[in-house]
């Protein structure tokens, strides 16, 4: 990542590194449940309404943790604030592997805060997202944040392919539907726990110098933060229309495609997303973040919507993957500058309110997609990208003249 990178102290790249170990093994489990979550729901009987609450109810459970990550982070301290919310989604895969009843299944969706979105979007980035900057330069921290996604994506893209593992358990070691999915969530949990180890090897540099939480926020930061964490949740609301549990239930009932061919799509998308990650990188040098958020979300969002009215399976599966080149781009990016735009100890509330905001967002979506898919399939793959493209413009509307320091 380039000589001023190296230049730094020896603990920082190893925090950094560890970071993004850690952060790729829970997305591993993450990409799992993306591509289970709701086709082992069907399995046990529930309808598309049921699947789309209980998706919810799991995303919910992340901008809980989130909430709670965002007020209590800096006063518990990072690392401990880490191993809790592993140890949680330990917890929530071993419910899904041993408990059918849905009192059971429920509680264990929400309090393992299970992510049916299939990218990891919970309590977890941000922490790590407050950590990054301690660990770079102003100049580097968008690759940086680059990298990290790369990393979790990574992750994402081999657990989108372990997510073929039940059919695989069912063929070969004939294994019922039900003990392949259980089998599944074993694994989901055993990766959680790795995750929770690493976290065990971050150095105390990853603390916040004051430990004293902060309790308010300049003016001028709380405008700013308001205005981009309401903007990010318009984004967020569009994307809960489009989790990867709900695509793979659209191309299940579209085209009656099950995990053998689903695992290697998502497997293949989160590549897409992992090229898409440095990308934003590279642009973002050349035309500023800003301008790189919005002139690869608007294309992506376009592709997305060409989606339902695909004639045959190909044609639909490579415009989703075209769509996956582009649509990640945003995200580093974005990351990236709002750490940039205010103070760094206003960094945890600043990531925390964007990132609460932007989970309670996704955890509306679903309970409005699934319900809606029972009456037309391919709606939410209308409405949200449409609703990603208002928020493209306003944001661009917002924030194109508000420049981070190296743009200045």
């Amino acid at each position: 990542m380039g000589s001023t990178l190296d230049r730094l102290p020896a603990t920082m790249a190893r925090d950094r590194q560890i970071i993004y170990i850690s952060a790729s093994l829970r997305a591993v489990a993450i990409g799992i449940s993306g591509v289970i979550l709701a086709l082992y729901l069907t399995t046990i009987g529930l309808n598309a309404a049921s699947v789309g609450l209980i998706i919810s109810l799991g995303l919910s459970g992340c901008a809980i943790g989130t909430l709670l990550a965002t007020i209590f982070t800096d006063r518990w301290g990072r690392r401990k604030t880490l191993l809790l919310l592993n140890a949680l989604m330990v917890l929530g895969g071993v419910g899904l592997a041993v408990m059918t009843h849905h009192a059971a299944m429920i509680a264990s969706v929400f309090l393992g805060m299970v992510n049916g979105m299939g990218r990891d979007r919970g309590a977890g980035l941000t922490v790590e997202q407050t950590i990054l900057p301690q660990t770079t330069t102003a100049r580097e921290r968008t690759a940086v944040f680059a990298w990290y996604n790369v990393f979790v994506d990574a992750g994402h893209a081999i657990g989108a392919l372990l997510g073929g593992l039940p059919a695989i358990l069912r063929s070969e070691w004939s294994l019922s539907a039900l003990s392949s999915y259980q089998w599944t969530w074993w694994i989901c949990s055993g990766l959680s726990f790795l995750a929770g180890l690493f976290v065990l090897r971050l150095s105390r540099s990853v603390e916040p110098a004051d430990p004293v939480l902060i309790t308010t926020l300049s003016s001028t930061s709380r405008k700013t933060i308001i205005k981009f964490a309401g903007l990010s949740g318009l984004d967020s609301l569009g994307g809960g229309f489009l989790t990867t549990a709900l695509i793979a239930y659209w191309f299940f009932k579209r085209f009656g495609v099950d995990e053998s061919l689903l695992g290697p799509l998502f497997f293949f998308s989160r590549i897409a997303n992992g090229i898409s990650h440095l990308g934003a990188a590279w642009l973002a040098n050349r035309i500023g973040l800003i301008n790189t958020m919005v002139f690869t979300h608007l294309p992506s969002n376009l592709l997305l919507m060409a989606v339902p009215f695909a004639p045959n399976l190909f044609s639909a599966i490579t415009l989703f993957l075209l769509r996956e080149l582009l649509v990640e781009m945003d995200v580093p990016t974005r990351q990236s500058y709002i750490v940039a735009i205010i103070r760094p100890e206003e960094r945890t509330r600043a990531t925390g309110i964007t990132n609460l905001t932007r989970g309670l967002a996704w955890a509306v979506g679903p309970m409005i997609a699934g319900p809606m898919m029972q009456i037309s399939a391919f709606a939410p793959l209308l409405i949200g990208p449409g609703i990603k493209i208002v928020y493209d413009l306003l944001l661009y509307r917002a924030f194109n003249q508000i420049k981070p320091p190296e743009e200045e």
